[in-house]
Formats: C-alpha cells, structure tokens, sequence
C-alpha cells in the first residue's frame, strides 16, 4: 500500500509538470486556455486523472480535448522523466466542470440578492394589516394592586 502523503505529493507534481508542459512545449493550434485545475492519483499510482478547464465555447472546449489526446504520449513521458517513479502513471484527461457550476450558482446568488432588495424595497412602505401590536397586553386595573387568588 502506498502512503498518502506520497500519492499526494505525486499528484502535485504532476500537476506542475502537466501544466508547463501545456504552456512551454505543446504547440497545438487548436489547444485553447487550459488551466489545470487538479490531479488525482489511484492509491497504487498507475493511474492519474488530470481535471482542466477551457476558456471558451464548447467547439474551443473539444478542440483542446482532442489536442490533449494527442498530446498524451509526449506528457506522459515527460512526467516519467521528471518525477523518477518506477511506473508512470496513465493520464486520463477530464474536463472540470466545476467552474461552469460556481458562475451558475453566482447567478442564482445574484437573482436571489435582486428579489430580497424588491421585497425590501416594497416592505419599507407596507402597513400592517391589523393592528401595530397583536399581542395583548394586561389590562391597566390590574396592574394598579395586588390581585387575591
């Protein structure tokens, strides 16, 4: 079993590595803006699975999918030379769809924060429609002494 710590840091690693490669050396014309956004690696380290996102359309997105298919090889090899382990992981690379989800839910916070200011806004003019204090209150006589039970 292999130590955590270890997958991790090897994680990382590759990470670094995935990403200069992406900037320095892949000179795919159809590879976009991709940012690595994250690297996982199984517990027995043959298999690494390296989340990206594409700023862009969705054709600019699977450009940059197939260019990082074709590109897998030459990766793979580099983060074998670089990291020394006995066995280079496989490379799986997934889009990270976790972007898309957070500017979603900010528009949803967005539109929310728009109707709480309208029901503000409409609340500052409202009356009540009763009565100011619902609540009863005890009456002034008893108040004034002592009552016997």
């Amino acid at each position: 079993m292999v130590d955590a710590a270890r997958a991790r840091k090897l994680a990382d690693r590759i990470q670094q590595i995935v990403a200069e490669m992406l900037e320095r050396r892949i000179k795919d014309p159809r590879l976009g803006f991709v940012t690595v956004t994250d690297t996982r690696i199984t517990a027995d380290l043959r298999e690494a699975t390296v989340f990206y996102t594409v700023f862009g359309s969705d054709a600019e997105r699977a450009d940059s999918a197939a260019a990082l298919e074709s590109a897998k090889g030459v990766i793979r090899s580099e983060v074998g030379r670089q990291t020394g382990v006995r066995f280079t992981p496989t490379l799986t690379f997934k889009h990270d769809p976790l972007p898309d989800s957070a500017r979603q839910l900010d528009d949803l916070i967005s539109a929310a924060r728009a109707r709480d200011a309208e029901v503000a806004k409409r609340a500052q003019s409202a009356s009540y429609a009763g009565e100011s204090d619902p609540y009863r209150k005890p009456e002034e006589d008893e108040q004034d002494g002592p009552s016997a039970l």
